[in-house]
């Protein structure tokens, strides 16, 4: 039971992020209205989580009835798919771990350790319980339309218990409200986020407020606001072993009744943090959906005057002479009108000229070439429509382009994907699901590299290795053609055939090591040379008769 001095301790740190919370939240109207704009152009469904603290004030309610064109919001679900394919597709590696010492490399053991890392990891993202598909998709979605994406990655926990494996979760940016150090890396993050009085019992029984505890006696579904604050620990100690010692507070605070939940730490920032592109001077990043904004708005304005255009082309205005006959004019099909026409057979009745409606429509392409351009969907349909391509066609077609994913590709690397695989490893690490290191790579404190293998970067190296095939090749031919074995001894076969190997992505596990390749050679060379005596048996033993007929034909004399 805490004393008196330590629960108040622990208020006044609630209080703390509580205020740190309203400061942030308080500092970013411009955003969130930015973003609220976005929201209703297209991605309706989440139209209401800006103004609402994310609270669902009319579920199912329709959000789109003011949206006349869908170009934007199908862009938005391309770009999600297109990152999703050049980053993380799940039918592939798109990475691997090797040690930072180039020495370490040539350890076997140490390569093979970080090889079944490499897999351990994909094993657990990909489980059917990790949510990592979904929640990573909605991540690029983000980042599309917000220009920032986030994802929780916590280990899995069924019914409030901890299990073995890894646990995905997608932070709505109204939800998360985060900071940069000195080095421009989000190192702070407020989420703000809604629990019932149940669910709350479920995690945090003994700490629950009277507020929480109350409610769960006669409403148990009524909600509660609470904030989770991780940022680096002042107190930091790598030497205590408790939570509260480590790299990263984390305090759990509820809002009503300003408590303490929970307090504990992180070895590794738990939250994955990315922008699609940051302005000098912002904390938040600025989207594609941002720079066409103008031209979303203004396709759905000409969208909504090309239909009322068209109504009228269909069902036309009526112009007619005022003269009494026509007050009965029917427009039923069938119907038979009298006096509709003059004396000599020309109509009295004219429609009215509706405009130019292919200028209008030349108008809307040129606006939804501008948005499917910025949400990168020519790449997409380029990929879609020729699944056949060589590599060489892919790196010359987006080479062509201008290498537009370049950036998008580098900051998600960066940012995103490098801190989430380090917290993967070290939950993976804290459930024991990774071997213990080999003692090289302890002596070398253990320090890694990610290499990413995503598609883009595969088809350059294919094509790299194209090239040195291909080179080595017309030597091969030069040395057949001249009879001149000389010619490929120019190349270094221990140093050219594992960098193939290397570029080529063959498994460690597939290969001989050092000494496995040196007893291979030593066994091959003691075949070649018995082999040899073999051969060679036959004439040594005609000589060897000869020499001593010889001898005796000597002695006879």
């Amino acid at each position: 039971m805490p004393t008196a001095v330590e629960m108040q301790k622990q208020k006044d740190r609630a209080l703390q992020v509580i205020k740190t919370y309203e400061r942030l939240s308080g500092d970013r109207g411009n955003w969130e209205s930015h973003w609220q704009e976005i929201a209703q152009r297209i991605w309706p469904n989440q139209s209401h989580l800006f103004t609402s603290n994310g609270i669902l004030t009319a579920q199912g309610e329709k959000r789109t009835e003011y949206l006349f064109d869908s170009t934007a919001s199908l862009s938005l679900n391309k770009f999600g798919a297109i990152l999703d394919s050049l980053l993380t597709p799940m039918n592939q590696i798109w990475h691997k771990l090797a040690p930072t010492d180039p020495y370490l490399l040539k350890d076997r053991e140490t390569v093979l350790w970080f090889e079944d890392l490499n897999r351990l990891l994909f094993k657990q993202r990909y489980a059917p319980m990790s949510n990592f598909i979904s929640q990573n998709q909605l991540v690029y979605k983000m980042l599309g339309a917000y220009g920032s994406g986030c994802n929780f990655i916590d280990d899995l926990r069924v019914a409030g218990n901890r299990k073995d494996g890894l646990r995905y979760r997608s932070c709505h940016l109204s939800e998360i409200f985060f900071q940069e150090n000195h080095q421009g890396i989000v190192d702070s993050v407020i989420r703000r986020f809604r629990m019932t009085a149940r669910q709350i019992m479920q995690v945090w029984a003994e700490s629950a407020p009277a507020e929480v505890k109350n409610a769960m006696k006669e409403k148990p579904e009524q909600e509660f606001l609470i904030l989770h604050c991780v940022q680096p620990n002042g107190e930091y100690d790598p030497k205590r072993k408790d939570d509260k010692g480590k790299a990263y507070s984390s305090h759990y605070v509820i809002i009503e009744g300003q408590a303490m939940l929970d307090e504990s730490g992180y070895s590794v920032f738990p939250y994955a943090i990315s922008r699609y592109e940051q302005v000098p001077g912002e904390v938040y990043g600025r989207s594609p959906a941002m720079d066409v904004l103008p031209s979303i708005k203004t396709l759905n304005e000409e969208k909504k005057t090309m239909l009322n255009q068209g109504h009228r082309a269909v069902a036309p205005v009526l112009l007619a002479h005022d003269d009494g006959v026509l007050d009965t004019f029917s427009l039923r099909p069938g119907a038979i009108n009298y006096g509709g026409v003059n004396e000599d057979g020309k109509p009295l009745v004219h429609a009215l000229p509706v405009g130019n409606l292919a200028v209008g429509r030349d108008m809307m392409e040129d606006e939804r070439s501008d948005i499917k351009e910025a949400f990168l969907v020519p790449l997409f349909q380029m990929l879609e429509d020729n699944p056949q391509m060589t590599a060489t066609e892919v790196v010359e077609r987006v080479k062509d382009r201008g290498m537009l994913t370049a950036p998008t590709i580098g900051r998600q690397y960066s940012e995103y994907h490098g801190p989430l695989i380090e917290r993967e490893i070290a939950i993976l690490v804290a459930q024991k699901k990774v071997a213990p290191p080999p003692r090289a790579l302890v002596e070398a404190k253990g320090e890694y590299r990610v290499e990413y293998e995503s598609p883009m970067s595969r088809s350059q190296r294919a094509e790299q290795v194209s090239g040195l095939l291909r080179n080595i090749e017309t030597c091969i031919s030069i040395s057949t053609q001249t009879q001149n074995p000389e010619v490929l001894d120019h190349y270094n076969w221990d140093v050219a055939i594992p960098e193939i190997n290397d570029i080529g992505g063959v498994p460690a596990k597939w290969l001989n090591g050092a000494d496995q390749i040196a007893a291979i050679r030593q066994q091959r060379a003691q075949a070649i040379q018995q082999q040899t005596a073999i051969q060679a048996a036959p004439g040594a033993a005609a000589l060897s008769k000869a020499d001593t007929a010889a001898k005796q034909v000597a002695r006879g004399r």
